[in-house]
C-alpha cells in the first residue's frame, strides 16, 4: 500500500522518489523494480513519475549520479593536512558513505544499466576524481606520478569491492576494514613513496 499523498517542494520530492528507487534498486534486479510501484510507495501518481524521470532508465541513472555527488561531497580533502591524514579522513568518509547510504551503494554496483554510457561515465568520473585528488597530494614527480597512479586506480577499485562484499557479509568491524585498505594503499605506493601514520577515525570508531 502507498504511503499518503502529501504535498512536497519539487526537489524534496525528486529526492522521496530516489530514496524509494535506491532502496528497490539494492534489493531486487533492474527489471523486477516497476515505476508504477515506485509512484504507489511515495503516494504520487504514475504521470508525476514520468514528470521527473520520463524512462526508468533516466531513474536509474539519477540514483548514480546522486550517489557519485554525495560520494565526491562527503570525500572531499583538507590539503591542509598530511597527505596519510587526508587519505584516511576520505577512507573513514567514504565507509560512513557505505554504512549510511548501503541502499543507493548497492544499486550502483549491483545495478543492470552499469555497462549504459552514460552511467558507466559517471562513476568513472567520481573515480577519476579521488584518484586525482590522492595524486594530487602525494605531489610525486611525473614518473613517479605515472606508476601511482596505476596503483591508486586498482585500489580505488579494490576498496569498492570489499566495501561492498562488507556491507553484504559484515564478518569484520569498520575499523578492521578500513586498517586493510590502509595498508593495501601503503603496499601499492610502496615502490615511489612511503605514507606516513594516519589517524584514527574522527569519533574513534567507524560506526558500521
Amino acid at each position: 500500500m502507498g504511503a499518503p499523498r502529501r504535498r512536497l517542494a519539487p526537489e524534496q520530492r525528486r529526492a522521496q522518489l530516489l530514496d524509494i528507487g535506491a532502496r528497490l534498486f539494492a534489493e531486487r534486479p533492474y527489471d523486477e523494480v516497476w515505476i508504477e510501484e515506485i509512484a504507489e510507495l511515495a503516494g504520487v501518481s504514475r504521470g508525476l513519475m514520468y514528470h521527473y524521470f520520463p524512462t526508468k532508465r533516466d531513474f536509474f541513472a539519477a540514483i548514480v549520479k546522486r550517489s557519485a555527488d554525495e560520494l565526491l561531497a562527503a570525500t572531499e580533502p583538507d590539503p591542509d593536512e598530511p597527505v596519510a591524514v587526508q587519505i584516511a579522513r576520505g577512507l573513514d568518509a567514504y565507509i560512513q558513505h557505505v554504512v549510511t547510504r548501503r541502499h543507493g551503494v548497492r544499486a550502483v554496483s549491483h545495478g543492470a544499466l552499469s555497462a549504459d554510457p552514460e552511467i558507466r561515465a559517471t562513476v568513472e568520473d567520481e573515480l577519476a576524481t579521488q584518484q586525482e585528488r590522492i595524486l594530487d597530494a602525494l605531489d610525486l614527480d611525473p614518473e613517479a606520478r605515472a606508476i601511482a597512479a596505476i596503483g591508486v586506480h586498482g585500489w580505488i577499485a579494490f576498496v569498492r569491492a570489499v566495501c561492498v562484499d562488507w556491507i553484504d557479509r559484515p564478518v569484520v568491524s569498520a575499523d578492521e576494514l578500513r586498517e586493510l585498505c590502509l595498508r593495501t594503499l601503503a603496499g601499492v605506493l610502496a615502490p615511489v613513496v612511503e605514507l606516513g601514520p594516519t589517524q584514527t577515525s574522527s569519533d574513534g570508531a567507524l560506526r558500521g
